[in-house]
């Protein structure tokens, strides 16, 4: 399939928090979209995904836009946000992402999403919510075939719960992840050149244990989990006052200026 203009929407992994480089923000998404267009030149592309947003915000507020811009690929990846929300509803997510698969596969383009690994592996606090993740991915599988959407299956993937493929906040990917997440979605787009190395293991080191295990784990509590904890009895999410950093489509190396 030829792609010529690829959108992604989603929350703070496409927009691609955690993969910092001297670039900037430079995510999965934006690696996806180099794979593409080094195996097709003339890519334009949009990154419509704001960090912090749930899967129906995603749906209110990126939808319309990424639909106008008559995508023949999209990436929608959502739902995090929401499942470490106290009032989770697998069901209610489903439908909202699968709202968004309907709407870009009857547009015509080719939609690509994934499940999500097995959160309490790299959050050992997150043990409580340990049976949503299934619950959660069972409704992206069902909402996915119903439209002929690409799932990229990353839970049971050992390598996807490798610390090192992830940030210190232990939300966002790091850019080794980015870049296996990006590898994943060209091996499963079927790209020139992929293959299911972004699965194999890394080499093997020897985990923290012990008094360092709990000083890490202090160290987390109060650098990321404390002041999210903060916004959330506020009120605020890290969404407040943020816009699409691609807002329109353009080549890499441009910005996407809304209305392109």
């Amino acid at each position: 399939m030829s792609v010529v203009r690829y959108v992604a929407l989603g929350d703070s992994q496409t927009e691609g928090l955690g993969g910092d480089e001297e670039s900037g923000l430079r995510g999965w998404a934006d690696r996806l979209a180099e794979l593409l267009d080094a195996a097709e030149p003339g890519l334009r592309y949009a990154n419509l995904a704001v960090r912090g947003q749930l899967a129906g915000q995603v749906r209110a507020t990126q939808l319309d836009a990424a639909l106008a811009l008559r995508p023949d690929l999209a990436t929608v990846v959502a739902g995090m946000n929401d499942l470490l929300r106290p009032r989770f509803d697998a069901d209610a997510v489903g439908a909202e992402l699968e709202a968004m698969f309907a709407a870009l596969t009857g547009a015509g383009a080719r939609v690509a999403t994934l499940t999500f690994p097995a959160m309490e592996r790299l959050v050992p606090l997150a043990r409580p919510l340990a049976p949503r993740v299934p619950a959660l991915n069972a409704r992206i599988r069902e909402a996915a075939a119903r439209h002929g959407v690409l799932v990229v299956e990353t839970y049971g993937e050992e390598v996807v719960v490798d610390p090192r493929l992830w940030s210190p906040d232990r939300l966002h990917a790091a850019p080794l992840g980015h870049a296996r997440i990006a590898a994943a979605f060209a091996h499963a787009l079927a790209l020139p050149g992929s293959d299911r190395g972004w699965a194999v293991p890394l080499p093997a080191v020897t985990p923290v244990r012990g008094v360092r295990a709990l000083a890490a784990e202090a160290r987390w509590v109060s650098g990321f989990l404390g002041p999210w904890l903060g916004r959330r009895v506020r009120g605020r999410s890290s969404a407040d006052g943020r816009v699409a950093k691609r807002p329109g489509l353009a080549p890499l190396g441009t910005a996407g200026r809304a209305g392109d």
